[in-house]
């Protein structure tokens, strides 16, 4: 059956409830049921022991503040109670027409000047701590160049989708070269990233974020469950989702003939594995020329930082701190999932715009200090909380196996 996979951040608000004036003693569930006032009830239905008479100033003025009281309980009552699994009452037109015209214009000379400035970083960076050559200074190193790699990835990240620039060819030729110099075959990613776009929250087809049904996680061996729950472990499996998908899927980004690709896509991935191909000959021959020391601490071990931050916390809105404008505010990733063609740059602005419409349905992000460590605590409470979802159902929620790891 399909499923759709909610986060606690789906939120929709029920209909405005108004509540009978009670007195006396009231039941603990009295407010958490819905009550309707039918205004068109009948007077004959009224049992009464006194004539009706009409009310004067006074008596009105005191019905109409009873009445103003309990009708905020009940705006109040709106607010705070809302149904996470039910449709939101806007479409997606209702959102784009928030969003200023040109947002959506695609730049390439200014797409190409933060390419320019990414890779001259990588370079500057890469020079600097050659010739410093201090293993006081290598640590510093691998944090800052790390950021660079995933900056190097949201570029070809935006050739992927298109918002680079209007030029297929273009967005082609630098989403190869920015992807496979970190080692991602881009057409096999694209593809990927694609079905990810169109079956967010899925269960059985979304892609990137493939959550375990409970079949499959009882299913999985200690091994298995160390790889995917225990830190530090699921920092370093990037890679091998590309290698081999997410547990229980088959295929892989570099077989031309996975069920990952249609017949008139293996060409494409056919060209990005040969790719990744020749940046791993180069990768080999410089390790024989630097020596593999100096080529792990330059490149091995700031390819781990960024599969790290790649590969964890962009399913909501971010906030990363002074790596925001590095990272090219990837971080506001709610629009970017709603509308992938808009170009990084206008992301921030489209997403104020957006913010009236979506409502509740926006959850704003935790705001970071200048580095966000904050984001830490968020993985680990991910991994201690977010193992698997229930076979069954429409709308599936995450669940927590609370004996994880005691057997071993």
């Amino acid at each position: 059956m399909e499923s759709f996979l909610i986060s606690k951040s789906g939120l929709k608000p029920l209909p405005r409830i108004y509540i009978r004036p009670i007195t006396g003693l009231v039941p603990r569930n009295y407010f958490s049921k819905p009550r309707f006032l039918h205004t068109s009830k009948c007077f004959s239905d009224l049992k009464v022991t006194t004539p009706l008479k009409v009310a004067s100033v006074e008596e009105d003025e005191e019905i109409n503040e009873r009445m103003h009281g309990i009708n905020k309980i009940g705006e109040q009552e709106e607010e705070t109670i809302f149904d996470p699994a039910a449709p939101p009452p806007f479409n997606l037109a209702d959102v784009r027409a928030t969003i200023p015209q040109h947002c959506w214009v695609k730049d390439p000379w200014k797409s190409m000047s933060y390419v320019v400035r990414d890779v001259a970083l990588v370079l500057s960076l890469a020079a600097a701590v050659v010739y410093v050559n201090n293993w006081l200074v290598w640590p510093l190193y691998w944090v800052a160049q790390g950021t660079m790699f995933w900056a190097l990835f949201v570029l070809g990240h935006d050739c992927g989708h298109g918002s680079f620039s209007n030029n297929p060819k273009l967005n082609s030729l630098v989403g190869h070269l920015l992807h496979s110099f970190i080692l991602v075959p881009y057409h096999g990613w694209r593809i990927s990233h694609r079905i990810h776009h169109q079956n967010q929250g899925h269960v059985e087809n979304d892609e990137s974020w493939h959550p375990l049904t409970e079949k499959t996680y009882m299913s999985l061996d200690n091994n298995e469950l160390t790889w995917r729950f225990k830190f530090p472990f699921p920092l370093l499996v990037y890679p091998f989702y590309l290698w081999g998908r997410s547990p229980g899927k088959t295929g892989s980004h570099f077989d031309p003939n996975s069920e990952l690709f249609v017949p008139s896509e293996r060409k494409d991935v056919i060209t990005s594995s040969l790719c990744w191909t020749a940046m791993a000959a180069i990768l080999v021959g410089l390790g024989f020329t630097m020596g593999p020391m100096l080529l792990l601490k330059l490149y091995g071990v700031p390819y781990w930082e960024w599969s790290y931050i790649r590969g964890g916390l962009t399913t909501l809105d971010r906030d990363y701190g002074w790596m925001n404008n590095i990272h090219h505010d990837i971080g506001t990733h709610v629009i970017h999932h709603l509308f992938p063609q808009i170009p990084h740059y206008h992301l921030i602005e489209a997403t104020k715009a957006a913010k009236p419409v979506l409502g509740k349905y926006y959850r704003e992000p935790e705001r970071s200090g200048p580095i966000p460590f904050y984001l830490i605590g968020v993985f680990i409470r991910s991994l201690k909380e977010d193992h698997y979802v229930s076979d069954t159902g429409d709308v599936v929620y995450y669940k927590t196996d609370p004996n994880i790891f005691k057997s071993a």
